[in-house]
This record gives structure tokens, C-alpha cells and sequence, in this order.
């Protein structure tokens, strides 16, 4: 009996891989169900820098043949899943959100993408980015309204999610690219700690802040897909060589006792906007008991500057061959914080990043008394206009320092738009961060039920 294709395009990755090895529908027939969704919403969403139709196709068709011969189904076994085009694919452009670089063609794949096919899933298609993954918005929009900014860098992956075109897709972050859009479209967002998922093959803007993220409807979802791609790779020297964090199975468990939460506002509490006060306060009294109020360190606010001095001296030197050579097809904010990069000192540079340990040892304390933080993930809803992507600096101290963090679509502004609940863990303590995330999911959905 055929299921309603609305039924398939509704349903999770962890679900959709789980009935699909069962029988109860093909990989052919998810992917038909996903692309009568592309063709019906993507003229609005516009989430898809290349996407072939027949491609999608032949990988699912490839997949039900495998498996009808009886090869074992892997964990993302016949899921579409999307990838941001700054990361490299063998059988698809890779084109990095700039005219500089259009028609390239990678001849490999890059270490997630290899890790996806042998996983089973199928690459849906490569995913809009901004700018070489920096500030200046490429095509997309916001699926929940037009007229208003999906975030960026990671903007057509959290868009096609939200959509509903793919239930996984995959970004990256090096200021705030995954934690933004997926609070300002309203899905699952997950940055993984510093080092866990390999960023060899994806564009580099900086090694020490370059992150490798994922997006998803529910917290499970996101724990399957991080674990696939976690690993070691000796392209990329921030990994290393350990057992396989079991992300997918501490996350889908409950807590022995109930999490207990820090609330920290930060220093930029009084730049929220005002629906969004109102609704983290709503979230801290349905809480009571369970989160308590928790100031920063002192020198938090001043992280702020330190990754922007890291951020624009390593973009000067990962796009000193495309200023050099095509300065003119770039941004004026691309320009400008290159020309500010090239004047970043040797010494302000290794000084600024030796305080990542001095900062990571300070929040210590923070997570031997909570589990984990929550504060918000951005400033408000997503910002009326196309022209800019929204304000990271709600990401920016976890990213400069390393710490996993995920986006919660759990509150909504005064225009109904999603405001995500951002909850921030210990370094390396990823899948802790993720069982108190889904905790927290559903304490939140049982108090509203």
C-alpha cells in the first residue's frame, strides 16, 4: 500500500531510514515524495544552488537495488541529505556562493560527503551559501516568510529543511552560520564541539574557528547524521583518533536525574528584542527549579573582538588569491574585512588565540555544577529584508571557543516567526549536550501539550 507522499516528506531521517530498511516503502519512493516538494516550494525558497533530478534518481534507485540484493542497509540508509556548496563533491559543482569560482568541479569528494554515500544516504543536491560562506546573502529566503533573511552562511541548507525538502542537510560555522539560520527558520541546528567532524575538502576560512554542522527537525535526527560524519582524518589536524562518540543512542536516552541548566543572557541581553525577552523569560519560568541564573566571566564579552581578529587575518590568507585576482567581484564587506585582516599582527594573533585554553579552563566551572547553558541563540526573529543575514554575535564566544551548541526551534516572536533556544555544552561533551538538549525538547512540548 503506497504512503501518502505528505506523510514521507513529514518524516524524519531516524523514521524515514528505519521503514525504508523494513520494507514499508522505497528509496526511490522518498526521493520522488522530497523533489514533488522541491518542485512545489523551491520557486518561493530558492534553497538549492544544483540539483539534478534524474542524479537524485539513479542514487536512490542504486540504494533499493543493494538492497533488494540483500546488502546490509548502513545508518543513513536511502536519506536524501543536503550539502552546502563550499564542501567538495566529485559528481556535483562546488561553486563556494561567488562568481569567482563558478563552474569549478572538485575531483574528489570531501571526507563528509564520502562519509554520507558509505553511510547509504543519497546527496540531494548542493545547498546555498553566502559569499565564499561569509556575509553577502546569496538567493534564499526564509521558508516561514519571503520577505524576511534565512540567515546565512548556512542559509539553503536550513531553509531546504525547514521546507521540507530534505529531512538532513549539512553547513558550516565560523562565527554563527549554523546556530543563525537554523533559529531563524525554525529547525534543529547542531555545531559539533572543535575537531569532531573532519573539514578537509570544504572551503577553509579559518582553521581554529571552521566548524563542520549539521541541520534536522528533531534533536535524534541531528545526533544520526553528526555521528556519520564524526571521525579522524589526517587532512584535518584538529581531529583525532578515538572511539565513536555513541551520539545517536545517549541522545535518544533519558537522563538517570533531570538536567540542571545555567541561564546566561550575555552581555548583549539588552539587543534582544523584545518579544524575544519576553519569551525566554516565559521559557526560564516554565523551568523553575531546573535553571538557574549564571554570569559570565568578565572577559567573555571581550571574545566578540578576539574572533573577529582570528576570523578576518585567516580570511585575508585563505582568499589572498581571489583578492588579489578578482578584488572586484567581491563584496565591499568581504573587502573590507580582508584589508582589515592583512593588518592583524603575527603576535595579536597567537595572543588572542592562547586565550581559547585560558577561557575553556574558566567555563570548567560552569559545567562541573550544570549540565549545560541556554541563552539565545540570536537576537530575535529573523530579520525583515534580503540584503543582510542577521547578527551572529549570540554564537560567537561558543564558536571562538570550541564548545558544542545547538539551535531548539522551541519559541516564537510576536510575528510568529521561529526564535531559536540556543543550549551550549562542555567541550568534547557532545553527546551529554545532546541528551539534555532532547530533555529539554520535551519538557518544553509536554508543558505546551
Amino acid at each position: 500500500m503506497a504512503i501518502d507522499p505528505a506523510i514521507l516528506v513529514a518524516m524524519g531521517a531516524v523514521e524515514a531510514t528505519g521503514r525504508m530498511s523494513a520494507g514499508e516503502f522505497s528509496a526511490r519512493d522518498y526521493a520522488e515524495a522530497l523533489l514533488a516538494r522541491v518542485e512545489q516550494v523551491e520557486p518561493q525558497v530558492q534553497a538549492w544552488a544544483h540539483l539534478d533530478r534524474a542524479h537524485v534518481l539513479s542514487q536512490a534507485e542504486a540504494a533499493d537495488e543493494g538492497h533488494q540484493l540483500g546488502e546490509p542497509d548502513a545508518a543513513l540508509f536511502g536519506i536524501p541529505v543536503g550539502v552546502k556548496d563550499i564542501i567538495d563533491t566529485a559528481d556535483l559543482p562546488t561553486e563556494n556562493g561567488t562568481v569567482l569560482h563558478a563552474g569549478r568541479q572538485p575531483r574528489t569528494d570531501a571526507y563528509v560527503v564520502r562519509a554520507l554515500r558509505a553511510a547509504g544516504a543519497l546527496v540531494m543536491g548542493k545547498t546555498v551559501t553566502t559569499e565564499l560562506a561569509t556575509y553577502a546573502p546569496g538567493k534564499t529566503r526564509n521558508p516561514h516568510h519571503p520577505g524576511h533573511t534565512p540567515g546565512g552562511s548556512s542559509s539553503g541548507s536550513a531553509a531546504a529543511v525547514a521546507a521540507g525538502m530534505v529531512p538532513l542537510a549539512i553547513g558550516t560555522q565560523t562565527n554563527g552560520s549554523v546556530i543563525r539560520p537554523a533559529s531563524f527558520c525554525g529547525v534543529v541546528g547542531y555545531k559539533p564541539s572543535a575537531g569532531l567532524i573532519p573539514r578537509s575538502g570544504v572551503l577553509t576560512q579559518s582553521p581554529p574557528l571552521d566548524a563542520v554542522g549539521v541541520f534536522g527537525r528533531s534533536v535524534e535526527d541531528v545526533a544520526l547524521l553528526a555521528q556519520v560524519l564524526a571521525g579522524h582524518d589526517a587532512a584535518d589536524p584538529a581531529t583525532r583518533l578515538r572511539a565513536m562518540p555513541p551520539l545517536l543512542r545517549t541522545a535518544s536516552s533519558d537522563p538517570a536525574l533531570p538536567p540542571t541548566l545555567a541561564w546566561v543572557a550575555t552581555p548583549f541581553w539588552e539587543r534582544v528584542e523584545p518579544d524575544a525577552r519576553a519569551a525566554f523569560d516565559e521559557l526560564r519560568s516554565l523551568l523553575e527549579g531546573r535553571i538557574a541564573p549564571f554570569e559570565l566571566p568578565g572577559s567573555a564579552a571581550d571574545a566578540i573582538g578576539w574572533q573577529k581578529l582570528v576570523m578576518e587575518a585567516d580570511l585575508a590568507g585563505s582568499f589572498a588569491a581571489e583578492y588579489e585576482n578578482g578584488r572586484e567581484q567581491l563584496s565591499a564587506s568581504l573587502r573590507a574585512q580582508i584589508e582589515r585582516g592583512r593588518q592583524v599582527t603575527a603576535v595579536d594573533y597567537r595572543r588572542t588565540l592562547e586565550r581559547v585554553p585560558v577561557l575553556n579552563e574558566a567555563f570548567d566551572t560552569v559545567f562541573d555544577s550544570f549540565d549545560a547553558i541556554v541563552t539565545p541563540a540570536t537576537l530575535g526573529t529573523a530579520p525583515a529584508g534580503l540584503e543582510a543575514t542577521g547578527d551572529p554575535i549570540m554564537c560567537t564566544l561558543w564558536t571562538f571557543l570550541g564548545l558544542p551548541c545547538l539551535s531548539l526551534p522551541l519559541l516564537h516572536g510576536a510575528n510568529g516567526l521561529p526564535i531559536g533556544v540556543q543550549i551550549v555544552g562542555r567541550r568534547g561533551d557532545d553527546a551529554r549536550l545532546l541528551r539534555t538538549a532532547r530533555w529539554l525538547v520535551r519538557t518544553v512540548q509536554d508543558a505546551c501539550a
